[in-house]
Order: structure tokens, then C-alpha cells, then sequence
């Protein structure tokens, strides 16, 4: 695909002056087969103290700690990356390992467990009956089944952006047939944990090169689901993608409060407070000419 900057800036507005926690950023993402960090910088107000590490499911983590008082804190964050998108290429048949419905080796098993478990209570059975509606069909290839469900999501859900923090119950999503990206997401993931697929919740941006590409201009979320043979692979029911190279991944957890771009404490009484929040993705033939 090319190379591609993204600017993402975040900024808190307080009526009063107030003094801050740790604050935890996860914006960087890791360079793999599939990108690769050109540039990457920050911008802190107020200034402060960082220290980078990874947490348990290998994500870039950046502690900043905010020193004094301020009414604002701003973290702005510049990466320019180069992507190397892999195609999707389907499953041997013939490995039984790669039907629905899934099976994963034991050694597999034991690593990706705590990421078939869902996370989310169905009392009302409301998400089991949708899934059996699902049903895979005879000797249906694991891909194609999520390619399937992948699809179904984008067609029959309404994409929403919604200002309000935290994210939709995979029930609030049905009952509602509307949400955002991280909404259409996590209900996608915790419907395939219920098959028995190990599922994660991803985070990162979206390039929009079209008007059809639903979620740019913000953060966006999409799922990813791990496959005998093919390992993690990204679906985005939001805009039915696939192993798409406008996907820019930053960091996948085991649930979406882990992937909170930024996070952290404020310590005193700040009244009445602002969010601001600006994202910016574009393609460049070179570093500093926009394509």
C-alpha cells in the first residue's frame, strides 16, 4: 500500500487547574512483516516523565507522568509508517482443523484459551439465538464462515458513531441493531468466542481512501481471530473488510477497556471538563509531500 502518517491528538480541557496521575498511552504500534515504523514522535503538555514497556499481550505502552498543575493536558502523537499488507489466501480443505466448527492443536489451545472464554453475561439467551441463526453450513471452511459473519454484521447493522464513552454490550448491539466501530467489534468478537473461535479486540486507525469507509476521521476497532494455518487474521464488520491494508493496527486485548488509546487519573476538582479528539490519516509518496 504505501507509506502513511497519522496524526492523533487528544486534548483535555479543565475549569479549574489540577494535578494529574499516570497517565497510559497505547498510540505505537510494533513494527512486524506488515509495518514498519518510519517515524514516531510525541507531544506532551504538560511536560512530564515517560517510560515505555510492553503489557501482557505485547502492546507499545507509554507511562507519561504529568508534572504540576495545568487546566489542559494534551498528547499528540506522529507516526509515519510503511505497510506491507499480506493477501488473504483460503484454507486447505483438506486440513479437518480449518471446518467449522473450529479446532484448535493443544499447544495452541492452552495459549489462546483466555481468548475463546467471552467476557460478557446473554441472560436472555438474546445473543445465543442470533448466533444459532449463524449456523455454519456442511464442511463450511473456518474463513469462509467468518468472512460470512464478517459480512452479515456490515448489512444488517446500522454503524453509528456515538460520543459517549465505553462501549455497547454485544446484547445492547442486537437489541439496538445499530453501533459504533468498537460496538459492531466487540460483538463480533464475543459471538465467535461462543463458537469456540479464539477472538480479539482490535484498535488502531483506518485509512479512508473512499467516502464508503466508515469510522475514519477517529480511532476505529475491528476484530481478529486466529485460524490453524493462518494465524491472526482482521475482520472489520464495520465496513466488511478482511485482511485489509487500511487497517493500521495499535494494539489488540482481551477487552475493549484494555485499549483505551489514553488513560489515566486526575487528582482535584477540574468542574466542568472538554475532550477534544482528532485524527488524521493520509497516504505520502515521500516523507513531508502529501500523495
Amino acid at each position: 500500500m504505501g507509506r502513511l502518517r497519522i496524526l492523533h491528538e487528544t486534548r483535555y480541557y479543565y475549569e479549574r487547574p489540577v494535578s494529574f496521575g499516570a497517565q497510559r498511552l497505547m498510540l505505537r504500534p510494533r513494527d512486524s512483516h506488515a509495518l514498519r515504523i518510519v517515524e514516531a514522535s510525541l507531544r506532551l503538555f504538560p511536560p512530564g516523565d515517560t517510560r515505555w514497556s510492553y503489557d501482557a499481550n505485547g502492546n507499545c505502552i507509554c507511562i507519561f507522568q504529568p508534572n504540576g498543575k495545568a487546566d489542559a493536558m494534551r498528547v499528540a502523537s506522529e507516526l509515519v509508517i510503511d505497510r506491507y499488507p499480506a493477501p488473504l489466501v483460503p484454507q486447505r480443505i483438506e486440513n479437518p482443523d480449518t471446518l467449522t466448527p473450529i479446532v484448535y492443536s493443544r499447544e495452541d489451545r492452552a495459549t489462546l484459551e483466555p481468548f475463546i472464554a467471552p467476557v460478557t453475561d446473554d441472560p436472555d439467551a438474546v445473543l445465543l439465538r442470533w448466533l444459532r441463526g449463524l449456523a455454519s453450513h456442511k464442511d463450511e471452511p473456518a474463513l469462509a464462515f467468518l468472512l460470512r459473519v464478517n459480512d452479515l454484521i456490515h448489512e444488517q447493522f446500522e454503524y453509528r458513531a456515538r460520543e459517549e464513552a465505553g462501549v455497547q454490550t454485544p446484547v445492547e448491539t442486537l437489541r439496538k441493531r445499530s453501533g459504533a466501530c468498537r460496538d459492531l467489534a466487540w460483538l463480533m468478537v464475543e459471538g465467535l468466542r461462543r463458537l469456540g473461535y479464539a477472538a480479539l479486540f482490535a484498535t488502531g486507525y483506518i485509512h479512508s481512501p473512499n467516502a464508503q469507509i466508515r469510522g475514519a476521521g477517529a480511532t476505529h476497532a475491528w476484530c481478529e481471530v486466529f485460524l490453524p494455518d493462518l494465524g491472526w487474521l482482521e475482520f472489520d464488520p464495520t465496513n466488511g473488510l478482511a485482511e485489509s491494508p487500511d487497517l493500521i493496527r495499535v494494539a489488540a486485548t482481551r477487552t475493549p477497556a484494555q485499549a483505551l488509546p489514553v488513560s489515566g487519573a486526575i487528582l482535584g476538582d477540574p468542574g466542568k471538563s472538554r475532550l477534544q479528539v482528532s485524527v488524521d490519516v493520509r497516504l505520502i509518496d515521500e516523507i513531508g509531500h502529501a500523495a
